[in-house]
């Protein structure tokens, strides 16, 4: 499990994407999800050939990219999530 995303982390930290799609050419297995209340969009990124999902978020900086980790869990902790709000490290009030 490590190595998978160890390999995410690695991929990522070298790659120079500046729209969304870039990432998708970088993780061809990933989908795109528009969420409808807002229309802001969210990455969804199979790790470890299908067995973790990783839900990202993101901002194209001027000199980088910015990708704020929201989910990261198996394929059946997924399917329970509500892609568009999950944030499973943002502090429960």
């Amino acid at each position: 499990m490590l190595k998978a995303f160890q390999r995410f982390y690695d991929v990522s930290m070298q790659s120079n994407w500046t729209k969304p799609q870039d990432i998708m050419i970088t993780f061809n297995n990933a989908d795109l999800v528009t969420c409808k209340k807002d229309g802001r969009t969210r990455i969804v990124i199979n790790i470890g050939h299908n067995k973790y999902r990783l839900v990202a978020g993101y901002y194209f900086a001027t000199s980088q990219t910015i990708v704020y980790i929201k989910f990261v869990g198996t394929h059946a902790a997924y399917n329970k999530i509500d892609v568009c709000t999950v944030d499973m490290f943002k502090k429960q009030k």
